[in-house]
């Protein structure tokens, strides 16, 4: 299934994978795939998801899986291969760690106490407290709380006991927070790394300067996951740090292969990670606040992978056509679909949109990278996300009605004191979260529960969504999106949608 030169799976990952394929027949298919896509597969790694295959390729060339992002460089076993997977869209899934739990009875690095446990006491042979990580994918964050922060912040529901605690370490008050571990590919379109973009220590919105800042940034990260998830008691060398970045940065994955629309490169569409690695870049690209550098307006149109399958071909059969004529129905959906944008930090508060109080946009208002999905500028949202569906802690009944659609995760709740409203001039405001999100970086009231939107590509491969892991599926992301921005999408163009994001 993967050429032990590719671009990183793990035993367990593989052994699983190639169990499913054999009743499926997919061995034969995966192969066939990776011939379509590159003249040779050895740098190509396929991985089966519930709606096809994905893929992940090294457009640097073979490497293999003995450089140092898949090297224990700590002192709990970890590596970087241990959290992103290639056939995992470069993170990882609950249902690996579930499996490689009951194959290891906790043993494995992943499940190591310092953030893969629900708090850091929990002993690996405690099952139940990885709930975190086994039912969603979560990896606890321990985050300072600033010392210059203009809020105060107490927890107001706290299921595992820590939090909000004073680090015995370090003997600073913080916070544990909860959230999915982003892709270790695709890195080139990024704007801000990490979902509150503290990693972010160069900027990355200027394109002269954006190649070697998106270095920095990647490098400062590989030291922090390497002294923190990796709790290692020296700092790597360059040449190690070097070897993570140069390797992280030739890689791109996407979905290849859909079960009903067959392969995603046919017929004339882009899809598929070959494509994707020759996409046009630069920072500020479409850029939905009117930024973009050569002058260009903003198009909401900003994905047009499957734009030449709305009209079936002669060579197409009918089940065939009509799965291809259902993914660029979606397409045009996530283009074109109406959202009434209200009460979204970033967004309704911003100065550059004249704080409207409410506005018309699209997907592509937020995900404006072209065919990519982020945000081509740093712009962290609060769009709801980490609010709760509990009256007691959230007073906007359309937020709170958004999150029912969500099977979220027992976080804790933080209650966040002391800020303006930024809705209401001249007012102050407490509010509730479950992940008070830049904010707990800048120490800002106006970054209260802002991150980053990712980048959208191989995204059936690496359920839950949302940086909380809050979306157990596609249909549950849609289904929140459409009842908080009152989108009022038919049951059809929901499937259609969830059909085109399945194959990003």
């Amino acid at each position: 299934m993967q050429n032990n030169t590719a671009a990183g799976t793990r035993g367990v990952g593989v052994r699983a994978l190639q169990q499913v394929a054999g009743g499926l027949g997919l061995l034969t298919l995966s192969i066939g795939i990776a011939q379509a896509q590159v003249s040779s597969a050895t740098n190509l790694a396929l991985g089966l998801d519930a709606s096809g295959v994905t893929a992940t390729i090294n457009v640097n060339g073979p490497a293999k899986n003995t450089g140092p992002f898949f090297q224990s460089l700590g002192t709990n076993g970890r590596s970087c291969g241990t959290c992103h997977l290639a056939d995992q869209s470069m993170s990882f899934t609950p249902g690996h760690a579930r499996l490689l739990y009951e194959l290891t009875r906790g043993a494995d690095p992943l499940f190591a106490s310092v953030d893969g446990a629900n708090c850091p006491e929990v002993v690996r042979t405690n099952r139940a407290g990885h709930s975190m990580l086994l039912q969603n994918g979560l990896i606890r964050i321990g985050l300072a709380v600033p010392a210059n922060a203009q809020f105060s912040i107490t927890a107001v529901h706290d299921p595992y006991g820590c939090a909000l605690r004073i680090d015995p370490t370090t003997h600073v008050l913080t916070a544990s927070i909860y959230r999915r571990p982003l892709p270790a590919a695709n890195l080139s379109f990024l704007s801000a790394l990490m979902w509150d973009t503290r990693e972010t220590v160069a900027s990355l919105a200027t394109g002269a300067t954006v190649t070697a800042n998106l270095a920095t940034d990647l490098s400062h990260q590989a030291v922090d996951a390497i002294t923190g998830h990796a709790q290692a008691s020296a700092l790597p060398t360059d040449a190690q740090v070097q070897g993570i970045v140069d390797f992280e940065l030739g890689l791109y994955t996407a979905q290849a292969w859909d079960f009903a629309a067959g392969l995603l490169s046919a017929g004339s569409a882009s899809g598929g990670p070959v494509a994707l690695s020759r996409q046009v870049y630069y920072p500020g690209i479409n850029d939905t606040l009117g930024q973009d550098p050569t002058g260009l307006a903003f198009t909401p149109i900003a994905v047009t992978l499957y734009s030449a399958w709305e009209n079936p071909t002669r060579d197409e059969n009918e089940h065939l056509a009509a799965a291809r004529a259902q993914i660029a129905a979606g397409e045009k959906l996530f283009n074109s679909a109406p959202m009434t944008i209200t009460n979204v930090r970033g967004l309704n508060d911003n100065v550059a949109l004249n704080r409207p109080t409410t506005f018309q946009g699209t997907c592509a208002t937020c995900h404006d990278a072209p065919n990519v999905g982020d945000h081509s500028l740093p712009l962290p949202l609060d769009i709801g996300v980490g609010h709760t569906s509990s009256s007691q802690f959230e007073p906007d009944p359309v937020i709170a009605a958004a999150v029912k659609e969500l099977s979220v995760p027992d976080l804790p709740v933080f209650l966040i004191s002391g800020c303006p409203d930024p809705f209401n001039s001249n007012q102050t405001a407490s509010f509730f979260t479950t992940d008070p999100g830049k904010a707990l970086i800048s120490g800002n009231c106006s970054d209260f529960n802002r991150v980053k939107g990712p980048i959208l590509r191989g995204l059936a491969a690496r359920a839950p969504y949302f940086h909380n892991g809050s979306a157990a599926n596609l249909m549950e992301a849609v289904n929140f999106y459409n009842q908080r921005f009152a989108m009022d999408l038919t049951d059809v163009q929901k499937r259609q949608l969830v059909a085109f994001l399945n194959t990003l």
